[in-house]
């Protein structure tokens, strides 16, 4: 268990250097050979690096190259059938292994069903090795099909009239919005960090580490210097944690919103979170390696600056049990805005974590008003596990939305965070024994109070759970599955206002001709907060409501839907700057139509369009005053030329 940590750290940042390195390790060709109007002969010949090797097939489990394929009606007909003989030589990490060295030639025959492109794309899966380095990479190929036809695929680049407001266009307001959401996530962060210090993983530190400091410096202008290095080293910390994400940015614009709901990473945040919740609730406990610590830890004793970053690295590593899980919830939350965003969202964090380390270093005389540890730290952990389970929920269901598996659909979802409320009051009650808690103990009133407060939220969510109070859940918009999401609703009954079209901009586009209406565009999602948050707040206004359904074609196009699209219309498109995508997916569909003509990957986003795709008024993000959009929506109506 304490391993399963740190690999999860490292697993991302391990899969991007491997892939790194795999063109300079392993280089493939395939060509498909016609055997009839559906069958053809897959034939591909690796060429290896002359200090690297390539496994064959192995009784321990390692296997010989072998093809996945990037369209679901390609299938195997039969086994491969390997032309280079693999050898059995001497291997440092496994004794003795079949491999292949300089090139292996193998064979596939392949079926195709259905529209069949005019190319093959897929990966070769391989493991290969250099001394004690393995990898296991995909290797990506393409092979030309004779029998194949060209995709023309959606035209994602609209006219220049589309992306080009009139002068006199109304809104333009995004930039000060994302002025104001950019302090609310650093907000975000900083409140984030301020329940990381209540934690027993943090609180603790904090004399330990005041006094450290005090006994070390000399003078008070040396303990200031010392404190206020500290914290600056907290800071740079958590800051420097997001650098990874802005050169993974260099790769695709809309990359962060791909991440944030993708549904393999939120099951394993799901995962986590549930692994904190049964730690936190006392039945085992988790932390990092020691010998990661220990490291840390043994740099600290080093001179100036370098010692105090080492001992501001080992606060992170020591506390990472009960500040990882809430730095997960700001790394999937922040995503969605992009690389700044959670940059935003770790400096409020850091600063927060690093602040009362900084000014009792500064001024240790007000250690002495500082709570003592004791069983309170104890009571706060146990709370932050029935949060923690909560937030599982969530990740789970961001999941369950994008791929449309109908786990938790809203009623579940919010019967789930009720029975989760009912037993943190009970808990606080002293009426639900967790480990380490004394049987007949005094509860204490501000624990009474907590319960009650508990219960209020448990009553709160519960009568949401009735779809005719779904409109009651306003301070909960975004977190629950949106109200079509629904055990007992029908895709016709919405959260207030239905979309004329839902991911078909061509028919929302015929349909804007025919009644002679502007688009309203909504690019949406649906792992959004904010999307809830203005369809639930704001759409369901009644001047809002009647004002789009009867002056707009609106149509909803979600750029997370996991869902595929047909092979036939699945293609390959290439960007200004060169940059190749393949567009497989609904949701890669409409964040590359979102991207590369408005220049933003940020949801929601609202874009008014004539019937003659001409840009009628800035596109506008989330805009949670009532009056603001509806003047906006008014606006981009009075530039429309029937």
């Amino acid at each position: 268990m304490r391993k399963t940590l740190s690999f999860l750290i490292v697993l991302l940042s391990f899969v991007l250097s491997a892939q790194a390195q795999a063109d300079s390790i392993v280089n493939a060709k395939a060509q498909a050979t016609v055997v009839n109007d559906s069958v053809y002969l897959l034939k591909t010949s690796i060429t290896i690096n002359k200090d690297w090797h390539v496994y064959g097939n192995n009784p321990d489990g390692l296997n010989a190259p072998t093809y996945t394929f990037a369209i679901e009606t390609a299938k195997a007909n039969g086994e491969i059938k390997y032309a280079t003989a693999a050898t059995m030589q001497k291997d440092v990490l496994f004794k003795q292994a079949n491999i292949y060295l300089n090139e292996i030639e193998f064979e596939q025959s392949i079926v195709l069903s259905g529209f069949q492109p005019d190319s093959l794309k897929g990966n070769i899966l391989v493991n290969v090795a250099n001394g004690d380095q393995f990898y296991a990479l995909e290797v990506p190929f393409a092979a030309a099909l004779a029998n194949g036809k060209k995709v023309a695929g959606f035209q994602i680049a609209l006219p220049a009239t589309a992306t080009t407001a009139p002068a006199d266009a109304c809104g333009g307001h995004v930039a000060a919005k994302s002025d104001a959401g950019a302090w609310s996530i650093f907000f975000l962060g900083f409140l984030g960090g301020l329940i990381a210090l209540i934690t027993p993983c943090v609180f603790p530190m904090i004399p330990v580490t005041v006094s450290f400091f005090t006994k070390r410096s000399k003078t008070r202008k040396q303990g200031i210097q010392n404190g206020l290095l500290y914290g600056l080293s907290i800071f740079l910390i958590y800051v420097l944690a997001s650098v990874p994400f802005h050169i993974m940015g260099n790769v695709q614009p809309e990359i962060f919103n791909s991440i944030s709901t993708n549904a393999t990473l939120n099951l394993i945040f799901f995962v986590i979170f549930i692994f904190f919740a049964i730690s936190f609730f006392g039945y085992f406990e988790i932390s990092l390696p020691s010998g990661i610590a220990n490291v840390a830890d043994s740099k600290s004793g080093l001179g100036s600056f370098g010692g105090i970053f080492f001992m501001a690295i080992t606060l992170a590593i020591v506390s990472f049990s009960c500040t990882g899980p809430i730095l997960g919830t700001l790394l999937v939350g922040s995503l969605q805005g992009g690389a700044w965003a959670l940059t935003q969202g770790m400096a409020g964090f850091g600063v927060a974590l690093a602040l009362p380390f900084t000014l009792f270093a500064i001024f240790p005389q007000w250690l002495h008003s500082l709570p003592k540890s004791g069983g309170w730290l104890d009571t706060v952990k146990k709370i932050l596990a029935f949060l923690e389970l909560a937030l599982a929920f969530k990740f789970l269901s961001n999941a369950d939305l994008v791929q449309h598996w109908g786990l938790l659909k809203r009623e579940v979802f919010l019967a789930i965070w009720c029975v989760i409320s009912v037993g943190l009051t009970l808990y606080l009650w002293g009426f639900l024994q967790l480990p380490h808690d004394v049987k007949g103990a005094k509860i204490p009133t501000t624990r009474k109070i907590l319960g009650v407060l508990s219960l209020a939220f448990a009553i709160y969510v519960g009568t949401g759970i009735n779809p005719k109070n779904a409109g009651n859940l306003k301070l909960l918009s975004g977190f629950p599955p949106p109200t079509h999401y629904s055990l007992f609703a029908t895709d016709k009954a919405s959260h207030g206002l239905q979309a004329n079209v839902v991911n078909d901009y061509a028919k929302a586009l015929a349909l804007s001709k025919l009644q002679h209406k502007p688009i309203l565009i909504d690019f949406t999602g649906w792992a959004c907060v904010n999307c809830r948050k203005m369809e639930e707040n704001v759409w369901s206004d009644p001047a809002v409501a009647t004002y789009i359904k009867e002056n707009f074609i609106l149509v909803s196009l979600y750029v997370d839907d996991k869902a595929l699209l047909p092979v036939a219309e699945r293609f390959t498109y290439t960007n200004a700057a060169g940059q190749a995508k393949e567009i497989a997916s609904v949701g890669d569909l409409w964040a590359t139509f979102q991207s590369e003509n408005f220049k933003q990957v940020t949801q929601p986003l609202y874009v008014v369009l004539s019937s003659n795709q001409e840009l009628l008024s800035n596109p506008v993000g989330y805009t949670p005053d009532i009056q603001a959009y509806l003047n906006w929506l008014k606006c981009g109506v009075s530039h429309y030329k029937k």
